[in-house]
């Protein structure tokens, strides 16, 4: 019996102080901070001179082309241009456009027009190129007949976002 109890002992002090092999792997963790979009207004939105006459619609394309439907005429004078922006980001990456969706006023104390229709020129095909890209925004405006002269501008600007894809 003694025997059996010292081989117990033995048995069981060999398998308590057994250890299995373990092994261990490290790694380290990095990240990298793009440069963040960003958006420059670098030209307005500009219908330059019209003359009502019956009224009708003035289409600016974002080459800055002016075109007429309706009674509408265009004028001499003033300046024609698309809006213009700068965008800026990471080299290489491409990015999304959101225009004005809605119809908005262009006024002239109680006279007013409607603006919508904003078309651009981006291609969301193209990645920005050396961090920086020009897109331009046309618009069309709805000139009401006899319209009263003067000067017709928007009160809260036009909001043109952009974000990476």
């Amino acid at each position: 019996m003694k025997n059996i109890h010292t081989l117990i002992g033995i048995l069981t002090l060999c398998f308590s102080s057994m250890s299995f092999a373990q092994a261990t792997a490290t790694f380290n963790a990095s990240v990298t901070i793009i440069q963040p979009i960003g958006i420059t207004t670098t030209s307005d939105l500009k219908f330059a001179n019209v003359d009502a006459k019956n009224g009708g619609e003035i289409t600016l394309s974002p080459n800055s082309t002016r075109t007429t439907s309706g009674d509408v005429a265009l004028s001499d004078g003033g300046i024609v241009s698309a809006a213009s922006f700068e965008i800026t980001g990471e080299s290489g990456y491409t990015y999304a456009v959101t225009l004005p969706g809605d119809n908005y006023v262009l006024s002239n104390g109680s006279e007013t027009m409607e603006i919508n229709n904003f078309t651009t020129d981006f291609n969301s095909d193209n990645a920005l190129a050396a961090g920086s890209q020009k897109i331009n925004v046309g618009a069309t405006l709805k000139v009401n007949p006899n319209q009263t002269p003067g000067t017709y501008v928007n009160q809260g600007g036009f909001n043109v976002t952009v974000n990476y894809n």
